[in-house]
């Protein structure tokens, strides 16, 4: 994306968020603060009716992603962790919404978007919450670790990071460089999703993958990086991780549905956990 302008991604994905809570499924996901924080761009229910099944799909993706990135989240505050960093956070409402008072909250992302979402808080009449530290960073041009330890990230104890919708707009570089970071904080956990490659992809997924690209790359802002998750799985042990879940979209929909796995398709988008444990 160019360096003056926000990301045209990020709210669409605070769009689909929003028109969501519209929907059969909103269970599976609610963010209260989506249709605030985007004012006048905000969608009506009347546009769920037109949804076509593509964009269902990738509404419900979105959904699930941030449902099971909060619900490890929830596991790893169990666990003691007490520092939360949002990379790459766009329209996500997390700091609003975080009901862990002792959870500090620091967002991530390129300073054009970050004004911007900040901007559209203040004018929903919110207030920035105490506990959020916001970050600028460019993460192909600096690195997330040098503008954190400014904002105060403890790098020395765990912190669980979000990484949602970001993956495959950065370059591999970019990419191993933040996780090989992550990987060095022993206890540290990541969770983000990525899409497999078109020859990985059977022809429904191979169309799936065209739509969305060609939507995305006429935004100006277009997927650059695909993981085959075997190759993934083993590139990040080799960094140092040792706790791997990977989801593909048949395993999400399983886990959220009575559909079993078997009778789901596979579009080739994943979401996956890693951890450090030691």
């Amino acid at each position: 994306m160019e360096d003056a302008k926000s990301s045209r991604t990020a709210l669409g994905v605070a769009r689909m968020r929003a028109l969501h809570l519209f929907s059969q499924q909103a269970a599976l996901f609610r963010d209260p603060y989506a249709s605030a924080i985007l004012g006048d761009a905000a969608p009506t229910v009347q546009e769920l009716e037109q949804e076509g099944e593509r964009s269902r799909r990738m509404r419900l993706f979105v959904a699930a992603r941030a449902r099971l990135a909060e619900d490890w989240l929830a596991a790893a505050v169990r666990r003691g962790v007490q520092q939360v960093v949002v990379l790459g956070a766009g329209l996500d409402t997390f700091s609003l919404r975080n009901p862990y008072p002792d959870v500090a909250v620091f967002e991530v992302d390129h300073p054009a978007t970050q004004a911007w979402k900040r901007k559209c808080i203040a004018d929903a009449g919110l207030a920035e919450p105490r506990a959020t530290m916001f970050v600028p960073v460019n993460f192909e041009r600096q690195r997330p670790a040098d503008g954190l330890a400014s904002a105060g990230l403890r790098q020395t104890e765990p912190s669980f990071f979000i990484w949602l919708g970001v993956v495959p707009y950065l370059s591999q570089d970019a990419i191993f460089s933040t996780l090989s970071w992550i990987a060095g904080m022993p206890g540290s956990e990541v969770v983000f999703d990525y899409s497999e490659p078109a020859e990985n992809r059977d022809a429904a997924g191979q169309a799936a993958l065209s739509f969305h690209a060609a939507r995305v790359a006429a935004a100006g802002e277009p997927w650059i990086s695909f993981f085959v998750p075997a190759a993934l799985a083993q590139s990040l042990r080799e960094l140092g991780f040792d706790e791997i879940e990977d989801l593909e979209s048949s395993d999400i929909a399983a886990r959220f549905s009575r559909t079993p796995k078997a009778e789901t398709r596979n579009s080739g988008g994943h979401i996956l956990r890693a951890r450090r444990s030691t």
